[in-house]
């Protein structure tokens, strides 16, 4: 007997300190209707929330700080409500001896991250038909069905509220906090280089008194949508930081490519030629942008990172406006 597929769904709980790696996995499942997604980044919280989301497939991290992934895999076996779980262990590279490990603590698959879309939806559906068809025959099935349903739901829900800008739809700023906060914390730890842009819509006061407050919340959609549409890896993130004011999240980009990617986001508002006669700056809608790239060190913090592109941002409308700058002087 095999599950109709009405009521045949996936639900996939990532566990994996590093948000960049969540963010892409998360967006790599995002085509998949039928794939409910989890994400959880503190070790000492996954065997809890893998009891109460009940998921069809763990995908562990093998290496994450405090609790190490095998550690993890021993704790899912002998809690009874984890112990048949399907779980694919996402390694950092092929080792034969680590994947013998792996597989000898209990895991079910084993894969290098990031993996291929296709591969990684094609190994989540296989072990999750597996389990879903070992499940079903317990007669109780149904109901924890209806529990996960409403727990996904609310959770969707709650987070949808939580992270995303409610005009904009990209996300809001408590997110970018939350992200940021993350990929600071990885940057540090190995010692990798992080960049943010700061963006300003250039003269977004003159253009609500003249035109109104819905077209300029239409310039704010439009702005955003750019920002969607001209980010080129899955890590990096948009958000709304407050008013007429954007910001972008590049994890593991050097200065070179944030300002490339600061140039393409103007160029690319400005090409929209969204009309504002009464701006100083071009007869078109603009945006000025301000970039900071650091390799964190023991003694800085994030608020570093934005005071730096901040300043940068200051100077690009003091200079004119509708341009992009990357350096002090």
């Amino acid at each position: 007997m095999h599950l109709p597929p009405a009521d045949y769904k996936i639900m996939v709980l990532l566990v994996d300190d590093q948000a960049m790696v969540g963010e892409a996995i998360r967006r790599a499942l995002l085509t998949e209707p039928d794939i409910d997604f989890h994400f959880c980044a503190r070790a000492e919280d996954a065997v809890d929330i893998a009891e109460k989301t009940q998921p069809t497939v763990i995908l562990q991290d093998l290496v994450m700080p405090g609790v190490d992934g095998l550690t993890l895999v021993k704790q899912y076996r002998s809690n009874p409500l984890t112990m048949d779980i399907p779980i694919i262990v996402l390694s950092s590279k092929e080792d034969a001896l680590v994947k013998r490990d792996a597989f000898a603590t209990g895991v079910n698959d084993y894969m290098v991250k990031l993996p291929d879309t296709i591969e990684l939806i094609a190994r989540i559906r296989y072990h999750s038909r597996s389990y879903n068809n070992q499940v079903q025959r317990d007669a109780a099935y149904r109901a924890l069905r209806e529990s996960q349903q409403q727990l996904q739901k609310s959770n969707f829900e709650l987070q949808r509220l939580t992270n995303t800008d409610g005009l904009t739809s990209i996300a809001n700023r408590r997110y970018f906090d939350d992200y940021l906060n993350a990929e600071w914390k990885r940057a540090k730890r190995v010692q990798q280089e992080i960049s943010l842009l700061l963006i300003d819509v250039d003269n977004f006061k003159l253009y609500n008194d003249n035109y109104g407050h819905v077209a300029g919340d239409q310039v704010l959609k439009n702005v955003a949508r750019a920002m969607e549409a001209s980010a080129v890896r899955s890590s990096d993130l948009s958000a709304r930081y407050g008013g007429e004011e954007f910001a972008v999240i590049l994890p593991g980009t050097d200065a070179d490519g944030a300002r490339a990617a600061g140039e393409k986001l103007r160029e690319m508002v400005e090409s929209l030629h969204i009309g504002h006669a009464h701006s100083v700056t071009s007869e078109w809608v603009t945006v000025s942008i301000g970039t900071a790239t650091v390799i964190p060190k023991e003694d800085q913090i994030q608020s570093d990172l934005i005071r730096l592109a901040d300043k940068r941002l200051y100077k690009a409308k003091q200079s004119g406006k509708n341009r992009v700058m990357s350096q002090d002087d």
